[in-house]
Parts: structure tokens; sequence; C-alpha cells
């Protein structure tokens, strides 16, 4: 049904014209049975004579009156018309009961028939009562008892009878379905253009001759709903959301709910947005039964997916929905924070100066690949950090709510790390920790060498900041990463390769797009743990595990060539590694075991300030040969000794946790390494 300012107005025109229409057709019937019973000449009463009244009370209306806009959508019959309203009328005017009762001349038959309204109507045709015909097809009538067809009572669907009376509902089969309002927003330039290629799609069919099937693919849900929400809203079309977990998988009830639900395309203007982000590939009854209903439905529909969604019968062109461009981002951006100044002035809050403030969106933009909705409700949450007692700066509070919109697309996928280290608390060599000071600077100035000074412009693949860390177990490769994160206010997410690398052909690069796809959000450093496990050599194919193994190292190069954010692998086993990775890596370092300076270092720094100690020579600590990871457990194992034994940390007690960490290790412990303990 339209919707209008003046619904209420609408809906009792509806009722007064659908009233003279029952009136009318109660008028033509009554004509039929007194000739019948006076034995004379039926002469049908043409519908034409009454055109005049009800053309009078449609005119003040503003828009057409139910019953007008079904027969239009389904193009029904001036017979098909007339059963229609016949039936309608049992359910609201008592007297047509009346009338088929005397028609009948049966005091048991209160509804019509078929045989009656062939012989009572005008302009009868036996194709009306065909499986096939209108009537029947979409539903709009249901058959009661009977001993023959034609001699069954005739009941009006009740979402029909709803519809033709201008009550506002749906039907009871298709409650799952999600009416979304009208789009209001602007569209950024290139989801617009995409818009007006399916917009240019669907004007080339009429509404009885539906166009092909349209799939989005992407990641950004809602940036896919607001490109199928604009173009409907183009067609005056209202669109309807279904999850295709919604779906009937018995193929009786199936077959009902695609019928069904395509009468509700029709009869309400709708298109159709059918979500299968989360479809479940391996689940081969589910994907038949998506596959069945995207062949058989009847109306504009527009599928999301992930990943292209293969093997549709009906033809289906497909669109990649990209994220936001930088310069798409920072207009948003503009305009999100304009609205958040306004706000905020009222209030006495500082804001930056023009330069100042574009100069952190740019930053922002940089780090950030946020889709347009994600923008506005970081400005929204950036307004809860800006009005407390201890407000963060502008930047800080955008930063932060940032961090916040790109983390839930990755917390299901990875693991997210909290870290508070800081370069006080990484020991390392002057080269190394050097490196990874440039990593960070690579990191902060991205916007002004990337944007500024031009280096994106002409190609924006390998602008990724991706880093090796190489070395034995315990030489603070992941602490190092901490670190980063830390010092770069990012997150940082442990990828766990045991729930990535699947034996299913082709399941591993959907597992690690749809962690990458999460992480282009940005906001987050992705930490591949043991990479050379999935990293690996490309080997000679000699079988189709070689060919899938090597499809996989394949997609990875590629990908990790395409990933806009910062990634760190980290490995043991560097030589495992495939070349073209190292030629694709910016940074490489290798960590080495501490020497004995090193490891007096970490000693030193290894006990919180809070942590009570007593005796401790870091000189002789050092004598022990083991990584700063091995150092970190004894450390933390020896305070749980003093603390139960309600003593500070001694000597003593970390003799007694290294005892145990060398027996958990299966190494002896020489009595060099220990010499002068105690």
């Amino acid at each position: 049904m339209y919707t209008s300012n003046d619904s209420e107005d609408w809906y009792e025109s509806n009722r007064n014209y659908f009233i003279a229409v029952i009136n009318q057709l109660h008028t033509v019937i009554q004509n039929y049975i007194n000739q019948l019973e006076n034995n004379s000449e039926i002469k049908l009463s043409s519908p034409n004579q009454y055109l005049p009244e009800l053309m009078k009370l449609e005119a003040v209306m503003s828009q057409p009156p139910a019953l007008e806009q079904l027969c239009q959508r389904f193009e029904l019959s001036e017979f098909e018309r007339s059963i229609l309203v016949f039936c309608a009328a049992i359910e609201i005017d008592s007297r047509f009961s009346e009338l088929c009762v005397e028609a009948h001349k049966d005091n048991s038959q209160y509804h019509p028939t078929f045989a009656l309204a062939l012989s009572a109507l005008p302009n009868p045709h036996w194709s009306a009562l065909a499986p096939d015909g209108t009537l029947r097809y979409w539903k709009l009538l249901n058959f009661g008892s009977g001993s023959t067809l034609t001699n069954k009572s005739l009941h009006i669907d009740e979402r029909i009878l709803h519809y033709l009376i201008g009550v506002k509902t749906i039907d009871p089969l298709l409650t799952e379905i999600t009416e979304l309002p009208f789009y209001t927003q602007q569209l950024i330039p290139s989801h617009q253009r995409l818009a007006d290629s399916i917009k240019a799609l669907w004007e080339l069919n009429s509404f009885q001759n539906f166009p092909p099937l349209i799939q989005l693919c992407g990641s950004e849900m809602e940036d896919k709903t607001d490109i199928a929400q604009a173009v409907c809203q183009h067609f005056n079309l209202q669109l309807s959301l279904l999850n295709c977990h919604r779906i009937p998988l018995k193929p009786s009830e199936l077959e009902i709910f695609i019928r069904r639900l395509e009468r509700e395309c029709i009869l309400e203007r709708r298109a159709l947005l059918l979500i299968c982000e989360d479809i479940d590939y391996s689940d081969k009854l589910q994907l038949a039964c998506v596959h069945q209903l995207l062949e058989e439905l009847q109306c504009f529909a527009i599928v999301t997916t992930l990943f292209p969604l293969q093997g549709i019968k009906r033809q289906m062109i497909r669109f990649d929905v990209p994220k936001p461009l930088p310069q798409e981002q920072l207009i948003t951006w503009e305009t999100s924070v304009a609205e958040l100044k306004t706000r905020l002035n009222g209030q006495g809050k500082y804001i930056p100066d023009s330069n100042q403030l574009l100069e952190d969106l740019q930053g922002l933009t940089s780090q950030f690949q946020l889709s347009t909705s994600m923008i506005h409700r970081a400005c929204e949450a950036a307004v809860g950090q800006l009005t407390m007692l201890s407000p963060p700066s502008l930047k800080q509070a955008l930063w932060q709510s940032c961090r916040i919109q790109a983390r839930p697309g990755l917390d299901e996928l990875a693991e997210r790390i909290e870290s508070k280290l800081s370069w006080e608390d990484l020991v390392l060599p002057p080269l190394q920790k050097g490196i990874l000071k440039e990593i960070s600077a690579h990191v902060r100035q991205k916007a002004k060498v990337y944007e500024k000074w031009g280096f994106a412009s002409k190609n924006r693949r390998g602008l990724g900041i991706t880093a090796l860390f190489s070395g034995p177990s315990g030489t603070g490769k992941t602490l190092a990463a901490g670190v980063l994160a830390n010092e770069l206010n990012l997150d940082l997410y442990k990828i766990e390769l045991s729930a990535v690398v699947s034996k299913y052909i082709g399941e591993t690069e959907k597992n690690l797009q749809q962690i990458f796809d999460a992480a282009e959000s940005g906001g987050v450093i992705l930490l591949f743990d043991e990479a050379d496990s999935i990293f690996g050599k490309r080997s000679e194919v000699k079988d189709s595990k070689d060919r899938n193994a090597n499809l996989e190292v394949s997609y990875l190069l590629q990908r990790m060539e395409s990933y806009p954010g910062m990634a760190i692998l980290t490995t043991n086993l560097q030589s495992n590694l495939d070349a073209a990775f190292m030629r694709r890596l910016r940074f490489v370092i290798q960590f080495s075991l501490p020497d004995a300076a090193h490891r007096a270092e970490i000693w030193q720094r290894i006990f919180p300030p809070d942590t009570p100690t007593e005796g401790l020579n870091f000189e002789r600590l050092a004598q022990l040969n083991a990584p700063g990871g091995n150092i970190r457990i004894i450390a933390l194992n020896s305070a749980f000794m003093a603390a139960d034994a309600e003593e500070p940390v001694q000597m003593k007690h970390i003799l007694r946790a290294t005892q145990t960490e060398y027996e958990k290790l299966g190494k002896s412990l020489t009595s060099v390494e220990i010499s002068g303990w105690i």
C-alpha cells in the first residue's frame, strides 16, 4: 500500500469506495436472482453503468483505491475482479450470505462458488478457474468444501482481505521479513555510480517482466544496504530484508513461502534484499533452498554476499561494492565532524582550528577505512567521550571511537591482545630496536606520504606495511608487536592459524579473506604467529594436495600485497618461507638470543615496581642462558613462590623457579649458570 501524509483520509475514502463497489455488486447479483425466480431471460448488468460514480469517488483520493491497485498489479480481468469482490463482501456484509443461499437454493451454502460466478457475474470466462490463473496461482482465493470443482466454496485469502480494506499488515508466513525505511542520506560518489548502473538495468524492464538478479559482493553490509535502498527509492519500491537462514528447508513449505513472498512483493511494490553474508556453503540443503528461491522468485531482488554466489540458473549480475575511497572518507568525516562541532560549541568544548582538524582527519582516513555509517557512529560515540568530566581531545576521542568501530568484524575471527608495553619494556640490540621505530614512523606518517605527497595517487597496491619477525622462541617477537600496537594506539589481533587452515578446498582462502576484509577497516595490527605453517614455499605439483597448497600461498601473496593495513609475521624458521613473500615484506627483523648484558637488563626490568625483592644479583642471574620469554616465566613463578612464603622475591625463589622451568623444557641446568646464586 502506498503511504502518504494524509493516510487517514485515504483510508476513509478507500473504505467508502469499496463499500460502493460492494453495493453495486449486490445489485448485480440481486438482479440475477430476481430474473432467475421470475423464469425470465437472464440479462446480466453491465459494470460500465457504475463507472461514473466510482470515478467520482476515486478522483478525491490521494492514492488509487486498494482494489484498483491490486487489479492493476495482478492484471485481473473484470470477471476475476468481480469474483474477488464477491468473496470479500461475504466477510464484511451479511447480505451476501443470504444472496448465496437464495442463488444456490441451499440453506448450507453461504459462500460463492465458481458455478454461481459463471452464471451471475458479467463477462465470465473459464480460464479464471485454471490452476495457473491469477486467482489460484497467487492464492488470492482458496477453495473450501464441495462435491465438484465448480461447486466448491470460494474464500478470499485473509491477507488480501486486509489489503482491500486498507489495513497495513503482512502475510503471517512472512513475519521474518524486515521492512526497511526509505534511504535519506546521500551516497558517496563511487557507490552512487554503482547504484546508477543498477537503476539503468532495472529501467530496461517493466514491472511485470522482472530484471536479472543483482548480486552485491563486499565486506560492508551497511554500504550494500544503502545502495539497495537508494535504488529502490528511485523506483518507489519498498525494500524488504530477508536473511537466508529464515528460508524454509522443507520443499513443500518452501514452495508456499516463495509464492507468498513474490505475491507480497507485487502487492506492496516491494523489492527483496536477501542477506547471504553468513551462508554456510558446506550446508548443501540450505544452499539448494537459496538457489531455488532465487531461481523461482518473480520480483525485483538483490542478493548481498561476502563471496560470489554461483550456480544460479537465472541471470544474475554481480557488482563488487568497494570501500569508500580516502577522499570520500575525508569528505564524510568533514561533514560528520562539522555537525559534531555545532553540538560541542554549545557546550563550550574546545575544537581545534581548521588546519589542525583537517590534519587530524587525514590521519584518521589513512589509518581507518570505515564505511559512511561507521564514520557517523564514530562521531556519535565521540560525543559521549567529550561530554565526560575529564574529556580527551577531539582527536583522541575520534581515534578511540574508530578503534571500537573496527573491532566487531575481527573479534569473532581472531584473538585481540591487550598491550600496555612501551619501548622501555623491550630489550633489544640498537639495530633491531631502530627498525621497530622505523616501522612505527611508517604507520604514523601514512597520511602525509601516501596522500599529501602523492605516493598513493598512481597505485594503491602495496601500500600496506608488512614485517617479518624471525628468531627462536622467547626472543621477544610477540612482545615487540605488542609494543608497536601500544605505541601506535592500535589493536593487536593474533591470528590462530589452526582455525584458519582447512582441509576442504577453498575454505582456507575464504577464512583468510574474511580476516583481511574485516581488518581493512583499520585500527588493527594483524599478527600471524608461526607464519611458516601457512606462508610456506610453493612446491612442485605432484597431486591435488600440492596444487591446493600452492593456490593458498598464491592467494596469500595477492592478498598481502593488496592489504592496506599493517601485518606482522613471526617465524622460527625463516628459510621455510616462500621467496615471493620475502620480496613483498617491507621490514625483516632478526631476533636473536640475548647476550649476558641484555639478559641482565631483562632481569632488571622483569619485576614490576610494586614487587618486593631482596638481594637480587642481576649479573649472576644473567649467567642463565635463557631467552626473555623463559626469563619472564621464571620471574612470575618465583613471585608466586615468594608470595606463598610471605617473603620478598629472593635468589632462592628464582633458583627453584629456574629448576622447574628447565625440568619442563627437558634441559639440564649447569653449575656455571647458577654459580653464586645462593
